[in-house]
């Protein structure tokens, strides 16, 4: 597997997380989990029996199986949920533990620009750019950046607090934006903010979890596995871990 990562210009990071690449250049093919993470991605694959295609997938709530034929390569673009709404202008409700096909010629992006990694990111950056939108709503910009800053640790009742949104309208808004509620993303995210610590051998908990039997019920809610089972990643099957620095 070959596996590359490309960081954002800082004034994308409030919508994009980062870039990816993913090459199967075995010629084997492989077995991958992937497991919820909070992110938004949009991929441009291409395979030996596969045409080129664009998906954009909704956030994971459970863990999924997939097969990662030989000679298959990615190039993915994690999106942050602000995103959703300022980039894509749509609505990913509906896509919650799914995804969706786009059109050809999405973004511009063509199979030939798969061949240059960073050639790639460059050309979706400069289009990101040309979608910005300079009227975005102070209120969400405050709530995303409190959100992922503190891992999904803040309760409703306290992002609410913070940028002067009611509880009621903040979870109608994700909801009816994202497909689920703001606690049950904050839970995804804390989940997520737990993945370096178990891959470096860190078996308990250390993101506002109740104890280690909250952990590991949160774990295994999420990956279908135990924390030491996921540790061990036998196979290099969890691709989140894998990737990990």
């Amino acid at each position: 597997m070959n596996y590359q990562l490309i960081k954002p210009d800082i004034k994308l990071s409030k919508f994009v997380e980062r870039f990816w690449f993913l090459h199967n250049n075995s010629s084997a093919d492989q077995e991958l989990i992937v497991i919820p993470d909070g992110r938004i991605d949009l991929i441009f694959t291409t395979s030996l029996n596969e045409p080129f295609r664009v998906v954009i997938v909704g956030i994971e709530t459970e863990p999924s199986q997939h097969i990662f034929s030989a000679g298959t390569v990615m190039f993915g673009i994690s999106l942050k949920l602000l995103a959703v709404e300022y980039l894509m202008d749509t609505n990913i409700s509906s896509l919650v533990n799914g995804l969706q096909l786009l059109p050809d010629g999405f973004w511009e992006i063509t199979e030939s620009d798969l061949d240059n990694f960073k050639a790639c990111c460059q050309k979706v950056s400069d289009k990101i750019y040309s979608l910005l939108n300079p009227s975005v709503d102070n209120r969400k910009t405050k709530l995303f950046d409190l959100i992922y800053s503190s891992n999904g640790s803040m309760t409703v009742t306290e992002l609410s607090k913070n940028v002067y949104w009611s509880t009621r309208q903040i979870n109608r808004y994700f909801n009816n934006k994202f497909g689920i509620s703001l606690k049950k993303f904050c839970t995804i995210l804390r989940f997520k903010a737990s993945f370096q610590h178990i891959k470096e051998g860190r078996l308990f908990p250390e993101q506002s979890f109740a104890d280690q039997a909250h952990f590991i019920k949160e774990v295994k809610k999420f990956t279908g596995f135990t924390p030491k089972e996921l540790f061990k990643n036998q196979n290099d099957r969890f691709v989140q871990f894998s990737t990990l620095g």
